[in-house]
């Protein structure tokens, strides 16, 4: 099984000083444009200005342009630490025992506006990158898109996307019968399902530290679905189970 998980804008600081090596993250086939997208950040970086207005950063956030500067010399850290905020919060990776972490390295996903996707132990550093950032001469989508596709629908096994819509577009969800994109709903009084937007995140965190904790192996998406209910988590087909579009399931926040 592969957890695909959407990034976050905030970082930790700091890391083993280790240098990035683009050569040794997941997903080898990246490499050429990895190398491409950060040698394009680190020159912008080069004129804080430019990149300011490139990645609307505000006053407050002028630290974002040393991060990036130096991307390339900085401490990293495993990407599954690196980041920060609501959905890596309550995932909680500092206190995941050791079963846990290996685990996730053989099944979480991370996809990084920067990188692509990533191993969740793959080492980087703290950067600022969005999906809808603007560098010179570079289109993230157009530059990402097709490759993503392809790494992703070569990975085995169920596949269960829990990434952004936005990151979708980035690099879209195989279609295949054990593969599906997650919405978070939440559910009124009257049975009424209602997507949910930044608690979505939450829900998603949690979610993905009982796979890890609890280390499930299923075949299929039905059989998730049953680990997910005996797990303690409304997991159910959405409205497109039957479609040529990717299979989506509905996570009932808790």
């Amino acid at each position: 099984m592969r957890l695909l998980l959407p990034p976050s804008e905030t970082k930790r600081d700091g890391g083993d000083e280790v240098a990035l090596d683009l050569h040794a993250l997941s997903f080898a086939e990246l490499t050429p444009i990895r190398t491409a997208t950060a040698g394009a950040v680190v020159a912008l970086a080069r004129e804080p200005d430019d990149m300011m207005r490139a990645l609307k950063l505000g006053p407050r956030q002028v630290h974002e342009v040393g991060r990036n500067r130096d991307l390339l010399v900085s401490p990293t850290m495993p990407a599954l630490d690196r980041y920060t905020g609501v959905l890596y919060d309550a995932l909680d990776a500092a206190t995941l025992d050791a079963e846990a972490r290996a685990y996730a390295a053989d099944h979480v996903v991370v996809h990084s506006a920067l990188f692509g996707p990533l191993g969740a132990m793959d080492r980087i550093p703290a950067y600022r990158l969005s999906h809808d950032s603007r560098l010179p001469g570079v289109r993230l989508k157009a530059l990402w898109r097709a490759p993503i596709a392809a790494a992703l629908e070569a990975e085995p096994g169920v596949m269960l996307d829990l990434r952004s819509e936005a990151y979708v577009e980035l690099g879209p969800t195989p279609v295949r019968p054990d593969s599906a994109f997650v919405r978070v709903v939440s559910v009124d009084g009257a049975g009424r399902r209602r997507a949910l937007n930044h608690f979505n995140k939450r829900a998603k965190g949690l979610f993905t530290r009982a796979v890890l904790t609890e280390r499930p192996n299923p075949r299929s998406i039905d059989e998730l679905i049953e680990w997910a209910r005996e797990a303690g988590f409304s997991l159910s087909f959405g409205q497109r189970r039957h479609t040529a579009s990717v299979c989506e399931l509905e996570l009932v926040a808790a």
